[in-house]
């Protein structure tokens, strides 16, 4: 199975943290040079020193606010008239929780903003470059709430969606050139957003956060959460040549948890 990444340049959003940061470390295990990006610079530049350099890679990083398009746009121009992107992994955290029905429109434009519309400005920016190299793989980390919307998440299993409509109709259009687009799910992992949800649930419940993630782990036929090593993996293997001929697929990392197909 071919999963070498050496001298690919891969561009992984949201890499300050959680899952964003696992999917750097796993893609650069892999052989590639990781741009981070994220609005941290200082954890970044920490961050930088935790990847591997093993196969001679060079790794830098994006300092960039997703809540701010047109200078997300300028600097990622920036960085694709100095490389090739070959791997661009669209990652973002979570709208605020809570009801859809007490929503302010301002959280959802916030959120289509910081999702759809960033992810849009950078696969505009990267694509051209992977057309040019013959290599391109567009991943976005969404949700499993694009299957089976998650209570109290109403914003997010809103825009989720469009993303993830989005991703498959990009999967159409570039799958001529050879370039894929994949979407994965994860089901609940450890990570910051994980804890908010928990927090969240066990003050509106009168449970304490240990009862809530143990009923919440019950629902998983695994029993337990994910680590976010274990999403980064399967972010890694669709970056990689091995997943050549997979393409338009939403892949659920949840352990179980979605009771449809």
């Amino acid at each position: 199975m071919d999963l070498n990444l050496k001298g690919k340049n891969a561009l992984v959003c949201g890499s300050s943290r959680g899952i964003g940061k696992a999917a750097a470390i796993e893609i650069a295990k892999l052989g590639a040079n990781v741009t981070l990006a994220s609005r941290s610079a200082d954890i970044m530049s920490a961050i930088i020193h935790e990847l591997d350099t093993s196969q001679g890679q060079h790794h830098d990083f994006l300092a960039a606010d997703f809540s701010e398009p047109t200078d997300l746009k300028r600097k990622v121009h920036g960085l694709v008239a100095a490389k090739v992107v070959h791997i661009l992994v669209n990652n973002t955290g979570g709208p605020p929780a809570g009801p859809i029905l007490i929503a302010d429109e301002s959280e959802f434009l916030d959120a289509y903003t910081q999702h759809l519309i960033c992810n849009h400005l950078l696969v505009q920016a990267v694509v051209p470059g992977m057309k040019r190299t013959g290599y391109g793989r567009i991943i976005n980390v969404i949700s499993t709430s694009v299957k089976a919307p998650l209570d109290n998440l109403g914003v997010s299993n809103t825009v989720r969606a469009a993303v993830a409509n989005w991703a498959k109709t990009l999967a159409n259009e570039l799958g001529p050139e050879g370039i894929t687009v994949n979407s994965v799910l994860p089901g609940a992992t450890n990570t910051g957003r994980l804890q908010e949800i928990i927090d969240n649930k066990a003050r509106a419940s009168g449970r304490s956060g240990e009862e809530v993630a143990a009923a919440m782990q019950s629902g998983i036929p695994l029993r337990r959460f994910a680590e976010p090593a274990e999403v980064a993996a399967a972010i890694a293997f669709l970056a990689s040549p091995a997943a050549a001929y997979i393409n338009g697929v939403a892949l659920p990392v949840d352990g179980g948890r979605l009771k449809n197909m």
